[in-house]
């Protein structure tokens, strides 16, 4: 099993570093590495975050998403991928969704190893707030993120908020 590191992807939120196992995508991270990484893969990533970042919307159907963690967390991942650019879902509804409560989802979600592509930003409070991100830039490229895809979002006293509010 073969595991390595590698950058150069440069977005408005931040730079990121690709890590690779077994030519599957493990991670988006933002702290660099020691290790090369896959060529081909770097490739493949690069173009769907130039084609995202420029307000397309990329299918993730040739990216080899494999981010590791827990069954639980796995299964919260699957579920926030259904999530469809330009919408967003709360964390009780996903919680509904998958028979469990919003803290747990909502930590799940705050160790999503492959930000932007795995869209835990898509994901907000009850009320609409956009709450933490644990992508680089926190609620900040969060806010970005759904602006790109055509959310729209309120900058109110009480801080950021979409609208319309998604339900539940």
């Amino acid at each position: 099993m073969s595991s390595i590191w590698m950058c150069d992807f440069v977005t408005p939120i931040g730079e990121f570093w690709l890590h690779t196992r077994d030519h599957g995508i493990v991670a988006l991270a933002v702290d660099p590495p020691d290790q090369p990484g896959s060529e081909v893969l770097r490739r493949l990533v690069g173009a769907w975050l130039r084609d995202y970042f420029s307000g397309a919307a990329p299918s993730l159907a040739a990216l080899p998403l494999r981010p590791e963690g827990t069954a639980f967390q796995q299964r919260v991942w699957e579920a926030m991928r259904t999530i469809p650019a330009g919408r967003v879902e709360s964390y009780g509804s996903l919680a509904r969704r998958l028979g469990s409560a919003p803290r747990a989802v909502g930590r799940a979600l705050a160790l999503n190893p492959i930000p932007v592509l795995l869209p835990c930003h898509r994901v907000v409070a009850a009320n609409g707030e956009l709450t933490g991100y644990s992508g680089p830039g926190g609620v900040a490229s969060k806010r970005l993120l759904l602006t790109l895809e055509g959310v729209c979002v309120l900058e109110e006293k009480i801080g950021l908020r979409v609208v319309p509010p998604p339900g539940g």
